[in-house]
């Protein structure tokens, strides 16, 4: 369906750009989330130099780091000599290093496509990740649960991101991980490829999106593209009748056995008792 009813215009909600559109393209950045970063964070970012920044959060799901881990962590971040916008919502370690700050909030999707930006340390969910890719930025992985081992390992395997477990994190293992996705050319190479590829559309996201919405208002909700599952019962959709069925098969296997078993011990037993009066 995303590679179809393509025009050789992109489609805007109007069918063409109007005074709005123009303006709203002149202001846009690709990939920017519409807010501009805060001046303190402006001014971290660009007191880095030549060495970038690294960005690091874990999302919001996870709040409750103990002290000890929270000054590991800390303690590898401090020897590094990249600025590290760190998002963490804890006290502060101490062993936090000068050239690490903490926020409860950081415009991730702003810091991962600003210039300066060497690295993101990412718990692995699917928006940062896209995020990642969209900017051509390296990544080490700290799965926590869910899909995130999975997609850090897809990751991984494209050879854009290192990966560590944070039940058996040391910082030796946090620093050498950054050191090598910072240092290795490789990993940032593959990093843009993989961004080339997410950039190497036919029509801009946004546009393929308006087209779709209006597309299904303009056919009435669209039926002929709804999922057959919309007509299945309940007993279809979590498929009762499949596993019913599965269930009867192997009765009836079950039902052959112990009567072929049951006879053979039968036939058993009376060429036995034959023996015997023979």
């Amino acid at each position: 369906m995303a590679t179809s009813h393509y025009g050789q215009q992109p489609f805007s909600a109007s069918g063409r750009q109007g005074e709005k559109g123009q303006k709203r393209e002149r202001r846009k950045q690709e990939g920017s989330i519409w807010q501009k970063p805060e001046v303190e964070i402006e001014e971290f970012v660009q007191s880095s130099g030549e060495n970038g920044i690294v960005v690091f959060t874990l999302g919001s799901m996870i709040k409750d780091m103990s002290e000890e881990r929270a000054n590991m962590i800390a303690s590898a971040l401090a020897q590094i000599p990249q600025k590290v916008l760190w998002r963490f919502d804890g006290k502060k370690p101490d062993t936090l290093g000068s050239n690490t700050q903490l926020y409860k909030w950081i415009p991730q999707n702003d810091l991962l496509g600003h210039p300066k930006t060497r690295a993101f340390i990412t718990h692995g969910g699917t928006n940062g990740i896209y995020e990642a890719i969209y900017h051509g930025v390296p990544m080490v992985g700290i799965p926590l649960f869910a899909d995130q081992p999975d997609n850090i390992a897809h990751m991984e395997a494209k050879g854009a991101a290192v990966r560590v477990d944070l039940e058996t994190l040391t910082s030796a293992d946090l620093l050498n991980a950054l050191r090598k996705v910072i240092n290795d050319p490789l990993y940032k190479k593959n990093a843009m490829w993989l961004s080339a590829i997410q950039h190497d559309q036919p029509v801009k996201p946004l546009d393929r999106a308006v087209f779709w919405i209006e597309f299904v208002m303009c056919h009435k909700g669209a039926k002929h593209l709804r999922p057959a599952l919309y007509n299945l019962n309940w007993f279809q959709y979590h498929s009762w009748d499949v596993i019913g069925f599965l269930l009867a098969c192997v009765a009836i296997v079950t039902f052959f056995v112990i009567k072929c078993c049951l006879f053979c011990c039968a036939v058993f037993v009376k060429t036995s008792k034959k023996k015997k009066r023979e």
